[in-house]
Order: structure tokens, then sequence, then C-alpha cells
């Protein structure tokens, strides 16, 4: 069974810093560009992250720009967004995709196979 898995939410104040987790069963990660997104209350979700299969492109929207790194260990199946620095406005859900291209991620993904996602709330 195919299953992407996100985990590493939490509670922090503003400022503080996560590390959010992306691991993949059922198929190798390794062969897939991986994006992260962002749901805040009431928003629409939206592209935060992504990157390339080969790390050769790597997408960030504006507002994570030096505060938010994307990263994959292809040889533990799992992919991460690093988090620091973080603000009240990055609350919400944060969710990962997995897709042939890049391109097919973000900013905005062609598909839309949404699991569970991992809770961020940031305190001012």
């Amino acid at each position: 069974q195919v299953q992407l898995v996100e985990s590493g939410g939490g509670l922090v104040q503003t400022g503080g810093s996560l590390r959010l987790s992306c691991a993949a069963s059922g198929f190798s990660l390794n062969r897939y560009a991986i994006g992260w997104f962002h749901e805040a209350p009431g928003k629409e979700r939206e592209g935060v992250s992504c990157v390339s299969r080969t790390n050769d492109t790597i997408y960030y929207v504006d507002s994570v720009k030096g505060r938010f790194t994307i990263s994959r260990d292809d040889a533990k199946n799992t992919a991460y967004l690093q988090m620091n620095n973080l603000k009240p406005e990055d609350s919400g859900l944060y969710f990962c995709l997995a897709d042939s291209t890049i391109e097919r991620l973000c900013p905005k993904p062609a598909y839309n196979w949404w699991g569970q996602g991992t809770q961020v709330t940031v305190s001012s």
C-alpha cells in the first residue's frame, strides 16, 4: 500500500523551531519529487517548499525563504522540512506529497491525495 505519513508538528513559541518528517511506505521516495503544503486556519492550502527528485531544483514560497529548509534522505525513505524562526502565521496543518516532477507539486499540486497532516501551532 502506498502511503505518506507526516509527523513532527507541535506547539512552539514565536522564534522556535520544528522539524517535520514525511515517511514513505509502499514505494521508493527516491523516484519522486517531494512537496510540503501548508493549510492555515480558514485559508487555502498552499505550497511551502518542494524539491525535485535529484535536488536539482528547490522551491520555497517567499514567506518562508531564509527560515525553512526542505531536504530528503532517500536511504531512509523520508523527507523533512526544517522550520526555524517560526511565526504565528506559520500555524496550521502541514502535508507532504510526492509526484513525478517538481512542476506537478509546486506551487500548486496536480493531485490532491492528502493524508492526515501534522499540526503546527506557534504562539505569540
